[in-house]
C-alpha cells in the first residue's frame, strides 16, 4: 500500500519534531516522483539534511524548492545558509540578495547577509548589514551579538557598546560566542558581565567540552590580568597546567594558542621576561588567525625589548604590523595607499577671517566644562588622566570619542565641520552639548558635580568643535619626546583598523605625528584656548613640583590626591588604554630615551621629525 504524499508529509513532521532527523531522511527516501512535487516534503528533506550536516545535499533541496516557488524569500534564505555551510560562498550571496529583494524587512535575512560577509571578512558590509538586522528586530540577539564584534573589528566602539546594551541579562551563549562576547564586554570595563557570560556558556558535548573549559580558563586570566587582578589571575592559571597543554591532540591548537599566551602576560606582569619571550613564541607556533598572531608577535617584541634584544624585538615588531595590515586590509583597504591619510580629522581647519565671523554664544564657564586631556597617543595621556581621577573634585570616563562623535553627528545632517560651526544658534550648540551630556551621563551616571575629565588623545584634531561648545574649557597638552611617542606607538596593537595602518612604519607615523601637530598649533593660533603643556619628561622627574602647577589652572586648592594616583589605579581595575598596567607602578623613568635603543631605524624619519623636535625643546 503505498503512502500518500499528505500522510509522507505528516510522517516526516512528527519525526522531525521528536528529534529523528535521520527518519526524516529515511522518509524522504520513500518518495514517490509525485512526493518530490509536495513543497512540505521538501521543506523538511531539506531541513534535516541541513541539522545532519549534509550541506551540499541540503543546498540542492532548497535550490529545487526556490525553482519551484521563486517568490518565497524563505527558500532563498534557506539556500543561502545551505550554501555558506557548503562553502559555496557566491552562491549563498546571490540567493541571500534574492531574498533580499523578496523581503526587505526581514531581519533574519539582513543577519545570514551579515554572517556571509563576516566570513568572507568585508568588515564594514557586515557591519552594516547586521546593524540593519538589529533596527529591524532590535531583540534579535545573535544579530546584536554579530554587530557588535563587527563593529568590534572595525574600531566602531560607540556602536559596538549600543549593541551591547543590556547584554548582561542575555540568555546563555554558546561557548565559542561567549569568548567572544565576555572579550567585547570587557574592552568596556564591564569584568562582572564577562565573567557572567563565561560561567554560564553553553559547553559541546564531551571531548570538545573540556578542550572548551580550557579555553575559558585562559580568557578568565587575560580578563583578570587586563583588570588589574594579578591574584586572581595566578589562581585562575592553575587550571592551565603545562602538561595539559602540551598533551592537547592536534586539532586544538587554537586552545593550546589561549592557554600559552596567557602563561606568557602573567610571566610579563611578574617580570620573567625569558620566560614570556619562549610562551610567546609558543603561542606563534600554533595560533591560527591573524589577530592571535599578531597580539603574540606584539607579546614577544615586548619581551625581546626588556630584555635589551632590540634587534630581534624590531623584527618580532614587523611580523606584527605586517600581520595587522592584512587585518586591516579587510575593512579600511584605502588606507593601505601611500599617500593615505589615517589620521582623517586632520584635513579640516578654520581660517583667521572665518574664526571672527562666529556668532557669540552663551557657554559654560571653566568649572562647568570638562577638562580635556590631549596630545597625541602615547605622550602620557593616560597617566595625567589617573592622576585626575585620583581627585574628588574629578571623573574620569575612560576614553571616549564622544566629541568625534559629535562631529561626525554634524556631518550626518549635511552640515560641514569645521566651516558650519559659525552658524551654529545657541539652540544648535546648546543640543550638541546636550548630546555630548547624555553621552556622558550613560557611562558616568553619578558624576553629580564633580567635573569631567575628558581623555581622548586625538581630541586635539576637534579643537575647533571643542572651542565652540567649551570655550572656557581647560585643555592639557601631554608632550613627550617624539620619537619615544613613536616607538611607543610602534610596540602597541591597537584596534582602531586606521591606528593599524598609521602605525604600521615608522615613516607613516612621523607624517601623522607631524599632520596632528600642524593642525594643533594652526588651530590654537586662531583660538587662544586655556592650554597647559605637560611633559612627560618633567613629570617623571619634578613629579611634585609639576603636580603643583595643575591647582592654579585648573582652580583646586589642595592636589596631594593626585600623587596618589598609582594606588587609585590599582582600585579602579579597569583602564581601557595599553598603559592599563604601567600607572599602577608609579612613576619611574624607564620609558624616557627609550627610542635611543632603536636610533637605527629612526635615522630615516628623523627629517620628518626634527622641525617638531626643535620646537617642542628636545633634542635628538
Amino acid at each position: 500500500m503505498s503512502t500518500s504524499i499528505t500522510d509522507l508529509a505528516k510522517a516526516m513532521a512528527g519525526a522531525w519534531n521528536a528529534g529523528e532527523t535521520e527518519r526524516v531522511i529515511a522518509l524522504a527516501g520513500q518518495a514517490t516522483p509525485a512526493d518530490e512535487e509536495d513543497e512540505g516534503v521538501q521543506v523538511l528533506l531539506g531541513l534535516a539534511q541541513q541539522a545532519t550536516g549534509r550541506h551540499r545535499q541540503a543546498a540542492a533541496t532548497f535550490r529545487r524548492l526556490a525553482q519551484m516557488r521563486p517568490g518565497v524569500s524563505a527558500y532563498w534564505n534557506n539556500l543561502a545558509v545551505a550554501c555558506r555551510q557548503a562553502g559555496d560562498l557566491p552562491a549563498a550571496e546571490q540567493a541571500l540578495l534574492t531574498a533580499l529583494a523578496l523581503a526587505p524587512d526581514d531581519a533574519e535575512v539582513h543577519y545570514n547577509l551579515g554572517l556571509l560577509y563576516t566570513q568572507q571578512q568585508r568588515w564594514i558590509l557586515a557591519r552594516q548589514t547586521l546593524l540593519d538586522a538589529v533596527a529591524l528586530d532590535p531583540h534579535f540577539i545573535e544579530a546584536r551579538l554579530q554587530a557588535a564584534y563587527a563593529c568590534y573589528v572595525c574600531g566602531d566602539n560607540t556602536q559596538q557598546e549600543a549593541m551591547l546594551g543590556g547584554a548582561s541579562d542575555w540568555p546563555a551563549q554558546p561557548a565559542e560566542q561567549a569568548l567572544v562576547l565576555s572579550a567585547m564586554l570587557s574592552v568596556q570595563g564591564n569584568l562582572d558581565a564577562a565573567l557572567h557570560t563565561l560561567a554560564h556558556a553553553q559547553l559541546p558535548d564531551e571531548p570538545a567540552a573540556g578542550v572548551m573549559r580550557l579555553r575559558i580558563a585562559a580568557q578568565r586570566v587575560l580578563l583578570f590580568e587586563r583588570n588589574n587582578r594579578i591574584d586572581a589571575a595566578q589562581d585562575e592559571l592553575r587550571r592551565l597546567p603545562p602538561d595539559v597543554l602540551d598533551a592537547l591532540p592536534a586539532d586544538a591548537q587554537r586552545a593550546r594558542a589561549d592557554g600559552w599566551r596567557a602563561h606568557a602576560a602573567l610571566a610579563m606582569r611578574r617580570g620573567a621576561y625569558a620566560e614570556a619571550d619562549a610562551l610567546y613564541r609558543r603561542v606563534l607556533a600554533c595560533a591560527g588567525d591573524d589577530e592571535s598572531q599578531a597580539s603574540a608577535a606584539f607579546g614577544l617584541a615586548s619581551a625581546l625589548d626588556r630584555q635589551g634584544l632590540y634587534p630581534e624585538a624590531w623584527q618580532a615588531l614587523q611580523k606584527a604590523h605586517a600581520t595587522q595590515l592584512e587585518i586591516a586590509r579587510n575593512v579600511v583597504p584605502e588606507l593601505l595607499a601611500t599617500d593615505s591619510q589615517p589620521l582623517q580629522v586632520t584635513s579640516g581647519s578654520v581660517e583667521q577671517a572665518a574664526r571672527a565671523d562666529w556668532k557669540p554664544l552663551s557657554s559654560p564657564g571653566s568649572r562647568q566644562s570638562p577638562v580635556f586631556v590631549v596630545g597625541f597617543p602615547r605622550s602620557g595621556t593616560t597617566l595625567l588622566e589617573q592622576m585626575l581621577d585620583a581627585h574628588p573634585d574629578f571623573q574620569s570616563m575612560d576614553e571616549r570619542a564622544y566629541i568625534h562623535d559629535l562631529i561626525e553627528g554634524m556631518e550626518l545632517v549635511g552640515q560641514r565641520y569645521p566651516a558650519d560651526l559659525a552658524s551654529l544658534t545657541q539652540q544648535d550648540a546648546d543640543q550638541l552639548r546636550s548630546v555630548y551630556r547624555r553621552m556622558v551621563g550613560e557611562v558616568l551616571p553619578e558624576l553629580g558635580e564633580r567635573r569631567l575629565v575628558d581623555k581622548n588623545p586625538l581630541n586635539m584634531l576637534c579643537l575647533p568643535m571643542i572651542m565652540r561648545l567649551f570655550p572656557n574649557a581647560r585643555i592639557i597638552l601631554c608632550l613627550r619626546h617624539p620619537c619615544d611617542v613613536l616607538l611607543s606607538c610602534s610596540m602597541q596593537p591597537f584596534r582602531s583598523p586606521a591606528f593599524m595602518v598609521l602605525c604600521s612604519s615608522l615613516q607613516r607615523l612621523a607624517r601623522g605625528y607631524a599632520k596632528a601637530f600642524e593642525q594643533w598649533h594652526r588651530d590654537v593660533e586662531r583660538f587662544a584656548p586655556h592650554v597647559l603643556e605637560w611633559r612627560y619628561e618633567s613629570v617623571v622627574s619634578q613629579f611634585d613640583d609639576q603636580v603643583a602647577r595643575l591647582g592654579p589652572f585648573l582652580e583646586i586648592a589642595d592636589t596631594s590626591p593626585m600623587t596618589r594616583f598609582a594606588e587609585h589605579a590599582r582600585h579602579k581595575r579597569f583602564i581601557s588604554t595599553p598603559s592599563y598596567a604601567q600607572v599602577t607602578e608609579g612613576v619611574h623613568r624607564k620609558a624616557v630615551g627609550r627610542w635611543q635603543n632603536y636610533r637605527e631605524q629612526f635615522v630615516p624619519v628623523l627629517p620628518v621629525l626634527q622641525p617638531w623636535i626643535d620646537r617642542l625643546g628636545y633634542t635628538v
